[in-house]
């Protein structure tokens, strides 16, 4: 099983469409998806208010939008 952490916020809609996309992604990749409120911390809004969606993977690197799930699928290959 593979966690994808999704940083978001409230009212978003790019971080709607990046959700998207990740549940869009074949099942064969055993997905779980963790949404994180940035709007509760005050590092993350310093951190990623510009730049959500961005989709944190297990190895810690990161994926800011825009992207697209042959994006995501090329990360979950490494």
């Amino acid at each position: 099983m593979t966690t994808l952490i999704l940083y978001t916020t409230a009212g978003c809609h790019l971080c709607v469409l990046g959700e998207d996309i990740i549940k869009s992604l074949p099942k064969h990749y055993d997905i779980t998806l963790v949404a994180v409120e940035i709007g509760d911390n005050d590092e993350l809004v310093d951190r990623y208010g510009v730049s959500i969606p961005v989709i944190k993977f297990s190895d810690n690197s990161e994926l800011n939008w825009p992207f697209e799930a042959q994006d995501i699928e090329r990360k979950l290959t490494l």
